[in-house]
């Protein structure tokens, strides 16, 4: 369940594939970038650049042919809680600063200036996202 977070601070970031304008609104009910079976629930944020620069990464390496990476300043339009995917259950606390909303997340601006990954890393991104998937590995939606 979604609520207040009043104790964490932006900016926050969102990766992703998709070429959006500033204003946009992105919504859960998506596929999921590492399952697309799963619709997703929330929409997911980090006050991480570089953690969305990862995500965003990771999302054009799967969406196949000539996707590419985007980062995106974005603002929580509702409430919002800490990512269970990768908080307590892989990590004590969260130290990812990663986060999830029902509530859409409005784009503020796209940025440059994030860190790409090399071939090497987009590889072994690639060996573990597949190894998670002949795993089954569970997405808490």
């Amino acid at each position: 369940m979604n609520t207040p977070n009043p104790q964490v601070s932006g900016p926050f970031f969102h990766g992703t594939r998709a070429a959006l304008a500033v204003g946009d609104l992105l919504c859960a009910g998506h596929p999921s970038n590492y399952r697309p079976e799963i619709i997703m629930n929330h929409i997911y944020f980090t006050a991480v650049k570089d953690g969305a620069g990862l995500a965003a990464e990771i999302a054009a390496m799967l969406g196949g042919g000539q996707s590419e990476p985007h980062v995106y300043v974005v603002s929580p339009t509702g409430p919002f809680e800490d990512d269970p995917n990768v908080t307590d259950k892989k990590f004590p606390g969260n130290p990812t600063r990663s986060f999830r909303t029902t509530s859409p997340l409005e784009i503020v601006e796209e940025i440059a200036d994030w860190p790409r990954l090399s071939p090497h890393s987009l590889d072994l991104w690639r060996s573990r996202l597949t190894a998670l998937r002949e795993n089954n590995a569970e997405i808490i939606n």
